[in-house]
């Protein structure tokens, strides 16, 4: 059997990648069991005190619960006018409808050191103090245009059909949005959010543009890294990741169960 250069090389440089990626986030899992007292740079010994006591260590919880109510909240403004957005941008004909589409793509594209520092400067102008609210703002400004792409891919997937024949059964615009089209959205809606969500908790140089005195989970780690990060943070970063792998295992699992339903249906 000769051997094939092409047939090993890609799943090898696919396997470095990926071991690659993970190291950091190895890193910190391993770090998260250090019994370390102020530094977390160097391996001390092992034990779960950290899992068990995780808000000992100050501004840890209150910099991961900040993040998380941001995350929230931002997340559920982008979703709803980026859902709107999309909607009226792919049905509906009107004037800079195109002009519209080209400038949601702006925010994606614009480095976000200069989106946070003319946020920042517009904050300045208004007079408006910055904190918690600032925050939200930025993130949902943010957001929006990410939602709007993913969203208006979703709505462009849809068959005007389905809701012709709501219409056609008499059913109400409201009925029709509710019972068809937004049950058909919905899973474009969820990605759009997951993917709001996990942006807004993550950002880091459009918080510090806009933050004030208030500090998310990322603005924690930036400062306490100097002194060396607690491995309360560890463990937070740590959960945060395994329940991210559970929500997509669970997610797998049950479209794997729907379509092996399906397929015995259809037999």
């Amino acid at each position: 059997m000769r051997f094939s250069l092409g047939k090993w090389l890609l799943p090898v440089y696919s396997a470095l990648a990926l071991i690659f990626l993970l190291i950091p986030i190895g890193y910190t899992f391993v770090f998260s069991f250090n019994n370390s007292l102020k530094s977390n740079v160097q391996w001390v010994g092992f034990t779960f005190d950290k899992w068990l006591h995780v808000c000992d260590a100050q501004g840890v919880c209150a910099a991961f619960g900040t993040s998380i109510l941001v995350g929230i909240i931002a997340t559920v403004i982008a979703t709803a006018l980026g859902t709107l957005m999309a909607i009226a941008l792919v049905r509906y004909k009107f004037r800079a409808r195109s002009a519209i589409s080209l400038l949601l793509f702006l925010p994606m594209a614009t480095p976000e050191v200069v989106l946070g520092a003319g946020l920042a400067a517009q904050f300045l102008s208004a007079g408006v103090p910055k904190g918690l609210v600032t925050i939200i703002i930025a993130h949902a400004l943010f957001c929006l245009s990410f939602v709007v792409v993913t969203v208006k891919a979703r709505v462009a997937s849809l068959d005007p059909a389905l809701e012709e024949a709501g219409r056609d059964l008499y059913g109400s615009p409201g009925q029709v949005f509710w019972r068809i089209t937004f049950p058909l959205l919905l899973p474009g809606i969820i990605a759009a959010a997951l993917l709001s969500f996990a942006l807004s908790f993550d950002d880091f140089i459009i918080t510090r543009f806009n933050n004030g005195g208030v500090e998310t989970f990322p603005i924690f780690v930036y400062t306490a890294a100097a002194r060396g990060v607690p491995a309360e943070a560890n463990v937070v970063a740590s959960a945060v990741f395994l329940l991210a792998l559970i929500m997509v295992i669970v997610a797998q699992t049950t479209s794997a169960a729907r379509r092996k339903r399906l397929a015995k249906l259809t037999l």
